[in-house]
């Protein structure tokens, strides 16, 4: 599945996939006033080097409204309908360009070009060892000290059909980052008129080199600023995980969340299990973990996680071709980050869902490979399905 081995998913199809069962997740569109799906284009601001952003607005007419902007590919704002029908940003991030230039979080953000953590900052490939910057303690995470977060994009609007959306590419220069090869890079967020958010990724490379693409959006249910996620519900479709040293770096291991507060495969509140007496959870100083997606062989668009925020109403399903998830739980915010409006960010009251390989892939032979090769190329899908809970 990780290298263009599979055909791309039709959208039109994509609704069967990244939906739960109606029967299972009890989930209802809640239709606004109908207008016709939408992509507007507009200036965001000057970068310092003097580069233009433009920002773009996705709306399909059901409650559901999209913003990214050229710079870092971000996600600035995703509105949802709550099962009352008045809708709320669900997204962190801030009001200003200037705010997410100098942002350590990576709200919003595409991350690479290697997602995650690669351990001690180096690795091998073909023989010859990279260095690369370790911007994590000693290893290096989302890419290093300019990952795709700090770069600017090109975008272009596209609608096809009831899908509405835009392609934003980059190149990465072979060397950027200690990172082999020039990287041609792409990634579309298309808007359904089904209230999915379809993310495809495509890279291509000249040289060997490792690729691992994910979208870095904090999750907040109930509404940005409105309190912690500790109460959402949340299902993983993951028997095993991969635990971690006190760095956060894999073991090679995977183990089963059979007993332990890492088994979300049932649905269970966040903060049920979060602070458990647990050498996992201390390391992570809560979820930062890697959950092995439930395949069993197959390819493709699979479900992997639900959430439901029970207050609000708002779910969220994802669906993905990657092998793993990333759940973060937000332990590392504080209330010092001040996000739109000005309002704070506290402990836990974001979470990111990053589906994607395993961190620290090109140092463990067993974990499904991330490495892009000549003539190869990457493509990836992540649908993000919103909906209402009865």
């Amino acid at each position: 599945m990780r290298l263009a081995e599979y055909s791309l998913i039709a959208l039109t199809a994509v609704v069967a996939c990244g939906k739960r069962d109606a029967a299972h997740s009890g989930d209802s569109t809640v239709a606004l006033a109908a207008s016709a799906p939408h992509v507007a284009r507009a200036a965001f601001g000057t970068l310092p080097d003097g580069g233009a952003v433009e920002q773009f607005t996705l709306t399909n007419g059901h409650g559901v409204e999209v913003r990214a902007i050229s710079y870092g590919a971000i996600i600035t704002l995703l509105r949802t309908p709550d099962r009352a029908g008045t809708p709320g940003d669900i997204v962190f991030g801030y009001d200003s360009l200037g705010a997410y230039v100098s942002d350590k979080s990576y709200f919003g953000a595409v991350v690479g070009r290697f997602a995650n953590r690669i351990g001690h900052a180096r690795f091998t490939l073909g023989g010859h060892a990279y260095t690369l910057a370790a911007n994590d303690g000693k290893n290096t995470l989302h890419g290093g000290l300019r990952g795709f977060n700090k770069v600017l994009w090109r975008g272009e609007p596209f609608t096809h059909g009831d899908t509405v959306g835009v392609t934003f590419r980059y190149t990465s220069p072979d060397g950027e980052e200690g990172y082999p090869g020039t990287l041609q890079a792409a990634v579309s967020y298309g808007l359904t008129s089904t209230n999915e958010l379809v993310i495809d990724y495509e890279a291509t490379s000249d040289k060997p080199t490792p690729v691992n693409l994910s979208q870095h959006s904090y999750w907040n249910l109930h509404g940005d600023g409105k309190g912690t996620i500790l109460d959402h519900q949340l299902t993983i479709d993951a028997a095993g995980f991969t635990p971690v040293d006190s760095t956060l770096i894999p073991t090679g291991a995977v183990t089963p969340v059979a007993g332990t507060p890492f088994d979300f495969r049932t649905p269970t509140a966040i903060g049920a299990r979060i602070d458990a007496k647990d050498t996992q959870l201390r390391f992570g100083r809560g979820y930062d973990h890697n959950w092995v997606l439930d395949r069993k062989g197959s390819s493709g668009l699979l479900h992997a996680v639900r959430v439901v925020d029970t207050t609000s109403g708002r779910t969220l399903d994802i669906a993905t071709t990657e092998p793993g998830l990333q759940f973060y739980s937000g332990n590392f915010l504080d209330g010092s980050i001040h996000g739109k409006g000005g309002v704070a960010y506290p402990h836990r009251s974001a979470i990111v869902l990053e589906t994607q390989h395993f961190p620290d892939s090109p140092n463990h032979a067993a974990f499904p490979s991330a490495i892009l090769r000549p003539g190869e190329t990457l493509r990836s899908r992540t649908v993000l399905t919103f909906g209402v809970a009865r």
